[in-house]
């Protein structure tokens, strides 16, 4: 108990000054207690080696990801899923992404290009910057000597040749291929490889010979020659479709000489395609395919295969197939898949909603942005998210997203230097700047390494930069 005189000396000295506060002990603790009496503490990045995307929003450290540094020790897979609203930063964060990956000597990109912007697809300008011209796909131009893509090439074993007619066929024909009908093709595809010797097979080829079968190939099976024509027909009018229909001259002849498969960069340009015709689905499966036989290569090359519309790839089971098998394969050989779609819905609700389950679950990155609430709630179930970041995902302005690498979550600035922003801007019809400079070839490594250097003077210092990029 306080003696009389200290009481009335604290009291006198209150009324003249104030209230005096309380003198409190000092409290020890450790670092591991005291994160929970701190609450604003980070969690850790994902490291310092690879490329840089932006800031922590929560922390303000700087952000690296790269699926090669991180695969089998951080990641069980270095596929990436890509998801958000239009006019949220998923294009722009996209081309910053490859362009920085470019940096790497060991590197080299596929980009599926299906949206279009005055006329081209939207990479043209990137490429353009690199020196690239695009392999335009475009049923009109095809037909003046344009870029052709052979199903039948040689570079594609029988194998590979024979899955992808039947694919190209259950796809359009919108159902899988019956017995008969299979072996009708079976037979076509197996006399055309073994008889044409002195040029490339070509789709027509196979159509002639569904119409004309060989009589061996009836005998072969015990059946009659008619039966095989008519168990062939319907497989014939579909590939018709590729030699004389909306698809002509794009796949019905050679492929065309001169297509650089060692370029840094390879661009499909498919935004003279219409996005919703069954052609989408198709053009994607006979581009897979024929990049899996004449790209991939087991040289330790690091490949990044990035398609936009990713839908057209996972809502179709057939070409869903196709792309699992790819990702599997892909796995042995350095390929990290990108895929961009717009809702998570397009794809879990569709027709091949346990293919496009098993591709999801390969994807073990997993970034964001801004979707309605509905949505944000259907993609946390989904891909598992933490209540907190599901919250979030409605309120996320453009170019924040929340990124989830194999349960690290974070939420992301992606940042954007002066040099990449012409590159990368895709709504100029909206605005009143039409086309952006060319820039000087070495403007945006300068620019990264100003960014990587403030960065790494940040995290000596102890402030909010707290990684660095060494790509």
């Amino acid at each position: 108990m306080r003696d009389p005189m200290s009481a009335l000396t604290d009291a006198f000295t209150s009324f003249l000054f104030g209230k005096v506060e309380t003198t409190r002990l000092p409290v020890r603790t450790s670092t591991g207690q005291a994160q929970a009496v701190y609450l604003p503490t980070a969690a850790p990045g994902l490291g310092d080696s690879g490329v840089i995307i932006g800031r922590e929003v929560y922390s303000g450290k700087g952000y690296i990801y790269d699926p090669f540094q991180l695969y089998g020790q951080q990641l069980p897979a270095p596929h990436w899923l890509v998801l958000g609203e239009s006019g949220n930063g998923k294009s722009a964060l996209e081309k910053t992404y490859v362009l920085r990956q470019l940096r790497f000597k060991d590197r080299q990109v596929v980009v599926l290009d299906a949206q279009g912007e005055d006329g081209v697809g939207e990479w043209n300008l990137i490429a353009q910057q690199l020196g690239i011209t695009p392999i335009r796909l475009d049923p009109i131009a095809a037909n003046d000597d344009g870029i052709r893509l052979n199903p039948l090439d040689p570079a594609i074993t029988a194998t590979g040749q024979l899955a992808l007619l039947r694919t190209i066929i259950e796809v359009a024909m919108g159902h899988g291929l019956d017995e008969r009908a299979g072996f009708a093709l079976k037979v076509a595809h197996a006399y055309v490889v073994d008889t044409i010797r002195d040029r490339q097979p070509v789709l027509t080829d196979i159509v002639e010979q569904l119409r004309h079968p060989e009589a061996e190939s009836a005998h072969a099976m015990n059946v009659d020659i008619d039966d095989v024509r008519a168990w062939g027909l319907d497989v014939a009018l579909v590939i018709d479709r590729l030699v004389d229909g909306d698809l002509r001259g794009m796949f019905d002849g050679p492929t065309t000489v001169g297509i650089d498969l060692d370029a840094p960069l390879i661009v499909f340009d498919l935004s003279h395609i219409d996005r919703n015709s069954i052609a989408m689905p198709i053009l994607m499966a006979i581009v897979g395919v024929w990049l899996e036989h004449t790209w991939i290569r087991p040289d330790r090359k690091k490949r990044i295969f990035l398609v936009e519309e990713a839908w057209h790839i996972i809502n179709s089971p057939f070409v869903a197939q196709l792309f699992q098998r790819l990702l599997k394969f892909g796995r042995r050989l350095g390929l990290s898949f990108v895929a961009v779609v717009h809702h998570l819905s397009d794809v879990v609700d569709g027709a091949a909603a346990r293919e496009a389950a098993a591709i999801l679950k390969m994807a073990s990155t997993r970034t964001i942005y801004a979707q309605k609430a509905d949505e944000a709630r259907a993609t946390g179930r989904v891909l598992g998210l933490p209540r907190w970041a599901v919250e979030i995902i409605p309120t996320l302005t453009p170019g924040i997203a929340v990124w989830d690498v194999n349960g690290n979550v974070q939420v992301v600035k992606h940042l954007i230097t002066e040099a990449e922003r012409p590159l990368v801007f895709t709504d100029r019809a909206m605005t009143e700047s039409s086309a952006p400079a060319r820039l000087p070839a070495d403007m945006l490594a300068a620019e990264l390494e100003a960014e990587e250097r403030a960065l790494s003077i940040e995290r000596r210092r102890g402030g909010p930069g707290s990684a660095t990029t060494v790509a």
